[in-house]
Protein backbone atom coordinates (compact mmCIF):
# COMPACT_ATOMS: atom_id res chain seq x y z
CA UNK A 1 0.00 0.00 0.00
CA UNK A 2 1.13 3.08 -1.51
CA UNK A 3 1.05 6.31 1.65
CA UNK A 4 0.33 9.56 -0.12
CA UNK A 5 3.03 11.96 0.78
CA UNK A 6 1.84 14.88 3.21
CA UNK A 7 0.54 18.33 0.85
CA UNK A 8 3.24 21.00 0.52
CA UNK A 9 2.00 23.56 3.89
CA UNK A 10 0.46 26.92 2.75
CA UNK A 11 1.00 29.98 4.59
CA UNK A 12 -0.65 33.39 3.54
CA UNK A 13 1.28 36.25 5.12
CA UNK A 14 0.09 38.83 7.31
CA UNK A 15 1.23 42.77 7.12
CA UNK A 16 0.07 45.35 9.52
CA UNK A 17 -0.41 49.07 8.39
CA UNK A 18 1.74 50.51 11.20
CA UNK A 19 4.27 47.15 12.42
CA UNK A 20 5.21 46.49 8.18
CA UNK A 21 3.78 49.15 6.11
CA UNK A 22 5.32 52.33 8.06
CA UNK A 23 8.42 50.71 9.59
CA UNK A 24 8.92 49.19 5.98
CA UNK A 25 8.84 53.12 4.41
CA UNK A 26 11.18 53.99 7.35
CA UNK A 27 13.75 52.00 6.49
CA UNK A 28 13.81 48.41 4.64
CA UNK A 29 17.09 46.92 6.34
CA UNK A 30 15.82 48.68 9.87
CA UNK A 31 12.68 46.91 9.67
CA UNK A 32 14.39 43.76 8.41
CA UNK A 33 16.63 43.22 11.67
CA UNK A 34 13.24 44.91 13.78
CA UNK A 35 10.48 43.10 12.93
CA UNK A 36 12.01 39.80 10.64
CA UNK A 37 14.95 39.60 12.89
CA UNK A 38 12.87 40.19 16.41
CA UNK A 39 15.92 42.79 17.65
CA UNK A 40 14.07 45.33 19.09
CA UNK A 41 15.55 49.10 19.26
CA UNK A 42 17.74 49.64 22.08
CA UNK A 43 15.85 53.08 23.06
CA UNK A 44 12.40 52.34 21.94
CA UNK A 45 11.64 55.98 23.23
CA UNK A 46 9.11 56.96 20.47
CA UNK A 47 7.50 53.51 20.79
CA UNK A 48 7.31 53.89 24.46
CA UNK A 49 5.58 57.42 23.90
CA UNK A 50 3.38 55.89 20.95
CA UNK A 51 2.30 53.06 23.40
CA UNK A 52 1.76 55.31 26.20
CA UNK A 53 -0.70 57.71 25.18
CA UNK A 54 -2.85 55.16 23.38
CA UNK A 55 -2.93 53.18 26.59
CA UNK A 56 -3.91 56.30 28.61
CA UNK A 57 -6.47 57.41 26.47
CA UNK A 58 -8.07 54.18 25.87
CA UNK A 59 -8.29 53.56 29.75
CA UNK A 60 -9.94 57.60 30.03
CA UNK A 61 -12.37 56.68 27.77
CA UNK A 62 -13.38 53.45 29.91
CA UNK A 63 -13.23 55.49 32.54
CA UNK A 64 -15.58 58.05 31.58
CA UNK A 65 -17.69 55.62 30.21
CA UNK A 66 -18.12 53.76 33.09
CA UNK A 67 -18.07 56.68 35.65
CA UNK A 68 -19.79 59.38 33.35
CA UNK A 69 -16.63 61.60 34.87
CA UNK A 70 -17.17 65.21 34.14
CA UNK A 71 -14.30 67.14 32.67
CA UNK A 72 -12.03 68.96 33.27
CA UNK A 73 -10.36 65.94 34.98
CA UNK A 74 -7.51 66.52 37.93
CA UNK A 75 -4.25 65.48 36.71
CA UNK A 76 -2.99 63.88 40.26
CA UNK A 77 -6.59 62.11 41.18
CA UNK A 78 -7.67 61.64 37.60
CA UNK A 79 -5.01 61.13 35.15
CA UNK A 80 -1.80 59.97 37.27
CA UNK A 81 -3.36 56.56 38.23
CA UNK A 82 -3.96 55.63 34.88
CA UNK A 83 -0.51 57.10 33.79
CA UNK A 84 1.35 55.32 36.38
CA UNK A 85 -1.08 51.87 34.92
CA UNK A 86 0.13 52.07 31.62
CA UNK A 87 3.52 52.35 32.83
CA UNK A 88 3.42 49.21 34.66
CA UNK A 89 2.22 47.32 31.54
CA UNK A 90 4.96 48.92 28.97
CA UNK A 91 7.23 48.00 31.48
CA UNK A 92 6.29 44.63 31.39
CA UNK A 93 6.90 44.78 27.79
CA UNK A 94 10.40 46.18 27.87
CA UNK A 95 9.45 49.77 27.16
CA UNK A 96 11.13 52.62 28.95
CA UNK A 97 11.36 56.40 28.24
CA UNK A 98 14.35 56.91 27.03
CA UNK A 99 15.13 60.48 29.11
CA UNK A 100 14.37 60.51 32.74
CA UNK A 101 12.55 63.73 32.70
CA UNK A 102 9.94 62.48 30.10
CA UNK A 103 8.17 60.84 32.61
CA UNK A 104 7.83 60.55 36.15
CA UNK A 105 7.78 56.87 37.51
CA UNK A 106 6.16 55.92 40.83
CA UNK A 107 7.26 52.36 40.08
CA UNK A 108 10.14 51.44 42.55
CA UNK A 109 9.97 54.61 43.80
CA UNK A 110 9.44 55.70 47.50
CA UNK A 111 6.95 58.83 47.09
CA UNK A 112 3.01 58.42 46.69
CA UNK A 113 0.13 60.07 44.50
CA UNK A 114 -0.45 62.04 47.13
CA UNK A 115 3.70 63.37 47.25
CA UNK A 116 3.38 64.17 44.08
CA UNK A 117 3.97 68.17 42.86
CA UNK A 118 3.42 70.54 40.16
CA UNK A 119 6.82 69.72 39.12
CA UNK A 120 6.10 66.44 38.43
CA UNK A 121 3.16 67.18 36.35
CA UNK A 122 5.46 68.76 34.17
CA UNK A 123 6.90 66.04 32.56
CA UNK A 124 6.38 66.25 28.77
CA UNK A 125 4.47 63.02 28.73
CA UNK A 126 2.32 63.49 31.32
CA UNK A 127 1.50 67.09 30.08
CA UNK A 128 0.56 65.87 26.80
CA UNK A 129 -1.63 63.26 28.24
CA UNK A 130 -3.47 65.96 30.40
CA UNK A 131 -4.07 68.06 27.07
CA UNK A 132 -5.01 65.02 25.34
CA UNK A 133 -7.62 64.20 27.78
CA UNK A 134 -8.77 67.90 29.03
CA UNK A 135 -8.70 69.19 25.45
CA UNK A 136 -10.08 66.55 23.20
CA UNK A 137 -11.51 64.01 25.42
CA UNK A 138 -14.93 66.04 26.26
CA UNK A 139 -15.76 66.27 22.18
CA UNK A 140 -14.04 62.90 21.44
CA UNK A 141 -15.59 60.08 23.99
CA UNK A 142 -19.19 61.32 23.76
CA UNK A 143 -18.62 60.36 19.78
CA UNK A 144 -16.65 56.68 20.36
CA UNK A 145 -19.23 53.59 19.41
CA UNK A 146 -15.79 51.24 19.81
CA UNK A 147 -12.49 51.56 20.47
CA UNK A 148 -9.43 49.80 19.57
CA UNK A 149 -11.37 47.75 16.52
CA UNK A 150 -9.25 44.86 14.86
CA UNK A 151 -10.02 44.85 11.32
CA UNK A 152 -8.19 42.50 8.71
CA UNK A 153 -8.52 42.12 5.06
CA UNK A 154 -6.91 39.67 2.49
CA UNK A 155 -5.74 40.62 -1.50
CA UNK A 156 -3.99 38.90 -4.11
CA UNK A 157 -0.07 38.88 -3.87
CA UNK A 158 0.85 41.56 -6.31
CA UNK A 159 3.42 39.90 -9.38
CA UNK A 160 2.59 36.04 -7.93
CA UNK A 161 4.64 33.49 -9.61
CA UNK A 162 3.77 29.85 -8.90
CA UNK A 163 7.00 28.09 -7.10
CA UNK A 164 8.71 31.54 -6.87
CA UNK A 165 6.33 33.53 -4.78
CA UNK A 166 5.53 32.38 -0.77
CA UNK A 167 1.32 32.99 -1.51
CA UNK A 168 -1.23 34.07 -3.87
CA UNK A 169 -2.64 35.98 -1.42
CA UNK A 170 -1.61 38.02 1.69
CA UNK A 171 -3.45 39.62 4.54
CA UNK A 172 -3.69 43.09 5.74
CA UNK A 173 -4.77 43.86 9.53
CA UNK A 174 -4.70 47.05 11.86
CA UNK A 175 -6.54 47.83 14.87
CA UNK A 176 -8.32 51.21 14.48
CA UNK A 177 -8.14 53.47 17.91
CA UNK A 178 -11.59 55.05 17.12
CA UNK A 179 -14.56 54.20 15.80
CA UNK A 180 -17.34 56.83 15.79
CA UNK A 181 -20.88 56.24 14.40
CA UNK A 182 -22.72 59.34 13.17
CA UNK A 183 -26.13 59.93 12.19
CA UNK A 184 -26.21 63.45 10.32
CA UNK A 185 -28.77 64.85 8.45
CA UNK A 186 -28.20 67.48 5.24
CA UNK A 187 -28.04 70.26 7.89
CA UNK A 188 -24.99 68.84 9.64
CA UNK A 189 -27.10 68.23 12.70
CA UNK A 190 -26.31 65.17 14.91
CA UNK A 191 -29.52 63.39 16.27
CA UNK A 192 -28.09 63.36 19.77
CA UNK A 193 -25.78 66.20 19.64
CA UNK A 194 -28.28 68.51 18.32
CA UNK A 195 -27.53 71.62 21.52
CA UNK A 196 -23.47 70.21 22.32
CA UNK A 197 -20.67 71.62 21.06
CA UNK A 198 -18.36 69.71 19.74
CA UNK A 199 -15.20 71.23 18.41
CA UNK A 200 -14.65 67.78 16.42
CA UNK A 201 -17.66 67.99 14.73
CA UNK A 202 -17.30 72.01 14.19
CA UNK A 203 -13.81 71.00 12.63
CA UNK A 204 -16.01 68.61 9.60
CA UNK A 205 -18.39 71.38 8.70
CA UNK A 206 -16.02 73.31 8.25
CA UNK A 207 -14.35 70.68 5.77
CA UNK A 208 -15.74 71.68 2.23
CA UNK A 209 -15.43 68.50 0.79
CA UNK A 210 -16.87 66.94 3.88
CA UNK A 211 -19.99 69.18 3.84
CA UNK A 212 -20.38 68.19 0.27
CA UNK A 213 -20.74 64.29 0.62
CA UNK A 214 -23.13 64.86 3.34
CA UNK A 215 -25.56 67.06 1.30
CA UNK A 216 -25.45 64.67 -1.77
CA UNK A 217 -26.37 61.99 0.86
CA UNK A 218 -29.50 60.32 1.95
CA UNK A 219 -31.10 62.70 5.24
CA UNK A 220 -30.72 60.60 8.40
CA UNK A 221 -28.19 57.96 7.09
CA UNK A 222 -25.99 57.23 9.32
CA UNK A 223 -22.14 57.40 8.76
CA UNK A 224 -18.24 55.89 10.26
CA UNK A 225 -15.16 57.91 11.25
CA UNK A 226 -12.29 56.41 11.65
CA UNK A 227 -9.63 58.40 14.26
CA UNK A 228 -6.73 57.58 15.05
CA UNK A 229 -3.99 59.30 17.44
CA UNK A 230 -0.48 59.74 16.68
CA UNK A 231 2.37 60.61 19.55
CA UNK A 232 3.76 62.80 17.15
CA UNK A 233 3.60 66.76 15.55
CA UNK A 234 2.04 67.20 12.52
CA UNK A 235 4.19 66.45 9.30
CA UNK A 236 5.27 68.39 6.70
CA UNK A 237 2.72 68.18 3.80
CA UNK A 238 6.19 67.87 1.93
CA UNK A 239 8.79 65.99 2.78
CA UNK A 240 12.70 65.94 2.54
CA UNK A 241 12.50 62.70 3.54
CA UNK A 242 13.18 59.24 1.77
CA UNK A 243 9.23 58.56 2.82
CA UNK A 244 6.76 61.42 3.22
CA UNK A 245 5.00 60.84 6.69
CA UNK A 246 2.01 63.47 5.34
CA UNK A 247 1.15 60.74 2.77
CA UNK A 248 1.65 57.24 4.63
CA UNK A 249 -0.47 58.78 7.22
CA UNK A 250 -3.59 59.60 4.73
CA UNK A 251 -2.74 56.05 3.23
CA UNK A 252 -3.15 54.53 6.55
CA UNK A 253 -6.36 56.11 7.07
CA UNK A 254 -7.65 55.59 3.67
CA UNK A 255 -6.47 51.38 4.06
CA UNK A 256 -8.55 51.63 7.01
CA UNK A 257 -11.22 52.24 5.26
CA UNK A 258 -11.11 49.86 2.51
CA UNK A 259 -10.60 47.07 5.58
CA UNK A 260 -13.49 47.93 7.66
CA UNK A 261 -15.59 48.23 3.93
CA UNK A 262 -15.29 44.46 4.17
CA UNK A 263 -16.57 43.69 7.51
CA UNK A 264 -20.58 42.95 7.19
CA UNK A 265 -21.81 45.86 9.97
CA UNK A 266 -20.19 48.16 8.17
CA UNK A 267 -21.84 51.79 7.48
CA UNK A 268 -20.43 54.31 4.98
CA UNK A 269 -17.14 55.73 6.10
CA UNK A 270 -16.91 59.25 5.05
CA UNK A 271 -13.77 60.63 6.82
CA UNK A 272 -10.71 60.01 8.72
CA UNK A 273 -9.28 62.08 11.51
CA UNK A 274 -5.72 62.03 12.94
CA UNK A 275 -4.77 64.01 16.08
CA UNK A 276 -1.26 64.61 16.37
CA UNK A 277 -0.95 65.21 20.13
CA UNK A 278 2.16 66.29 20.62
CA UNK A 279 1.15 70.14 19.21
CA UNK A 280 -1.04 70.29 22.85
CA UNK A 281 2.41 70.48 24.35
CA UNK A 282 5.35 70.59 21.81
CA UNK A 283 8.71 70.69 22.85
CA UNK A 284 11.67 72.84 21.75
CA UNK A 285 12.71 70.22 18.79
CA UNK A 286 9.14 70.18 18.04
CA UNK A 287 9.15 74.12 17.85
CA UNK A 288 12.68 74.23 15.68
CA UNK A 289 10.54 71.78 12.66
CA UNK A 290 7.66 74.14 13.14
CA UNK A 291 9.66 77.39 12.33
CA UNK A 292 11.27 75.81 9.61
CA UNK A 293 8.32 74.48 7.79
CA UNK A 294 6.59 77.53 7.61
CA UNK A 295 9.82 80.06 6.81
CA UNK A 296 9.71 77.24 4.13
CA UNK A 297 6.29 76.88 3.06
CA UNK A 298 5.96 73.33 3.94
CA UNK A 299 3.12 73.50 5.93
CA UNK A 300 -0.85 71.88 4.49
CA UNK A 301 -3.41 74.03 3.53
CA UNK A 302 -5.73 72.63 6.14
CA UNK A 303 -4.66 75.17 8.69
CA UNK A 304 -5.50 79.04 7.55
CA UNK A 305 -2.10 80.46 9.34
CA UNK A 306 -3.63 83.95 8.58
CA UNK A 307 -5.79 83.65 11.24
CA UNK A 308 -3.06 83.22 14.10
CA UNK A 309 -0.98 85.79 12.93
CA UNK A 310 0.21 86.34 16.59
CA UNK A 311 1.11 83.02 16.84
CA UNK A 312 3.42 82.18 13.75
CA UNK A 313 4.68 85.56 15.09
CA UNK A 314 5.58 84.28 18.28
CA UNK A 315 7.08 80.76 17.00
CA UNK A 316 9.24 82.87 13.83
CA UNK A 317 10.82 85.58 16.77
CA UNK A 318 11.30 82.42 19.40
CA UNK A 319 15.17 81.58 19.75
CA UNK A 320 15.62 78.23 20.86
CA UNK A 321 17.68 79.47 23.94
CA UNK A 322 14.66 81.43 25.22
CA UNK A 323 11.29 79.98 27.05
CA UNK A 324 8.96 78.17 24.87
CA UNK A 325 6.46 80.86 23.08
CA UNK A 326 3.11 81.32 24.93
CA UNK A 327 0.95 80.03 21.94
CA UNK A 328 -2.25 80.03 21.67
CA UNK A 329 -4.71 77.04 22.63
CA UNK A 330 -6.63 77.45 19.27
CA UNK A 331 -3.67 77.43 17.17
CA UNK A 332 -2.40 74.52 18.70
CA UNK A 333 -5.70 72.68 18.81
CA UNK A 334 -6.35 73.34 14.99
CA UNK A 335 -2.41 71.96 14.13
CA UNK A 336 -3.42 69.00 16.70
CA UNK A 337 -6.40 67.51 14.41
CA UNK A 338 -6.97 66.39 10.25
CA UNK A 339 -9.46 65.61 8.31
CA UNK A 340 -8.91 62.89 5.71
CA UNK A 341 -11.36 62.67 2.99
CA UNK A 342 -12.23 59.24 1.80
CA UNK A 343 -12.81 58.62 -2.07
CA UNK A 344 -12.75 55.90 -3.64
CA UNK A 345 -10.24 56.86 -6.17
CA UNK A 346 -7.70 57.43 -3.61
CA UNK A 347 -8.82 54.37 -1.88
CA UNK A 348 -7.82 52.59 -5.03
CA UNK A 349 -4.41 54.18 -5.26
CA UNK A 350 -4.06 53.72 -1.59
CA UNK A 351 -4.39 49.69 -1.53
CA UNK A 352 -1.79 49.67 -5.06
CA UNK A 353 1.02 51.66 -3.04
CA UNK A 354 0.28 49.07 -0.18
CA UNK A 355 0.76 46.08 -2.47
CA UNK A 356 3.93 47.60 -3.78
CA UNK A 357 5.32 47.82 -0.29
CA UNK A 358 4.12 44.20 0.05
CA UNK A 359 6.15 42.91 -3.33
CA UNK A 360 9.24 44.89 -2.45
CA UNK A 361 9.37 42.93 1.30
CA UNK A 362 8.59 39.84 -0.12
CA UNK A 363 11.31 40.35 -2.89
CA UNK A 364 13.62 40.91 -0.17
CA UNK A 365 12.46 37.80 1.75
CA UNK A 366 12.99 35.43 -1.32
CA UNK A 367 16.19 37.15 -2.06
CA UNK A 368 16.74 35.93 1.94
CA UNK A 369 15.99 32.73 1.53
CA UNK A 370 17.93 31.98 -1.45
CA UNK A 371 21.51 33.07 0.10
CA UNK A 372 21.42 37.02 -0.71
CA UNK A 373 23.25 38.59 2.22
CA UNK A 374 21.13 40.46 4.43
CA UNK A 375 22.28 43.79 3.35
CA UNK A 376 22.54 43.21 -0.29
CA UNK A 377 18.64 42.35 -0.01
CA UNK A 378 17.35 44.84 1.81
CA UNK A 379 17.53 48.28 1.24
CA UNK A 380 19.35 50.73 4.06
CA UNK A 381 17.65 54.57 2.85
CA UNK A 382 16.42 56.82 5.38
CA UNK A 383 16.62 60.12 6.26
CA UNK A 384 19.28 61.33 8.57
CA UNK A 385 17.43 61.62 12.57
CA UNK A 386 16.43 57.93 11.87
CA UNK A 387 19.88 56.95 10.62
CA UNK A 388 21.20 58.67 13.80
CA UNK A 389 19.18 56.99 15.98
CA UNK A 390 19.64 53.43 14.49
CA UNK A 391 21.22 50.65 16.33
CA UNK A 392 22.41 49.12 13.05
CA UNK A 393 24.53 52.25 11.51
CA UNK A 394 27.77 51.18 13.22
CA UNK A 395 27.89 47.77 10.15
CA UNK A 396 25.48 49.49 8.01
CA UNK A 397 26.14 49.88 4.73
CA UNK A 398 24.76 53.24 4.19
CA UNK A 399 27.82 55.49 4.29
CA UNK A 400 25.99 58.75 5.31
CA UNK A 401 25.82 56.99 8.74
CA UNK A 402 28.92 55.18 9.62
CA UNK A 403 30.83 56.79 12.52
CA UNK A 404 33.72 59.06 11.97
CA UNK A 405 37.16 57.59 12.29
CA UNK A 406 38.34 58.46 15.70
CA UNK A 407 42.08 59.56 15.39
CA UNK A 408 44.72 59.26 17.70
CA UNK A 409 47.27 61.53 18.27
Amino acid sequence: MKLPSRSKSYMIPEYSLTGDLLSFLTCNLQYRYQNKGTLPPSKPVQRWFGEFIHGVLEEAYLEWDLHNKQFPWDWKTDIRPIEDMIDVRLQVEGLYPHDEDLFYSLLNSDLTIDELNEHDHKKLASARAEKAINIWGPHLFPLIDSSELLIKGIRQMPNYEENVSRSNYYGINGVVDVLSSIKINKNMNQSNLDNYNNKIIEFLKKDSRFSRQIAESGDGDEYEIIIDYKGMKRPPVKSNKINNPWENHKQQILTYSWLRSQQENSKPIFAGIIFYLNELVPSKEDLLLIQEEISHDLTDDGIDYSQYADDVELIMNWKEDDKAPNLSEEFKIARSIRIINIDENEIGDSLDKFDNVVFNIESSLIKEIKGCKIQDAWAAESDERTCSACDFKTFCKNNSVKSKDIKIP
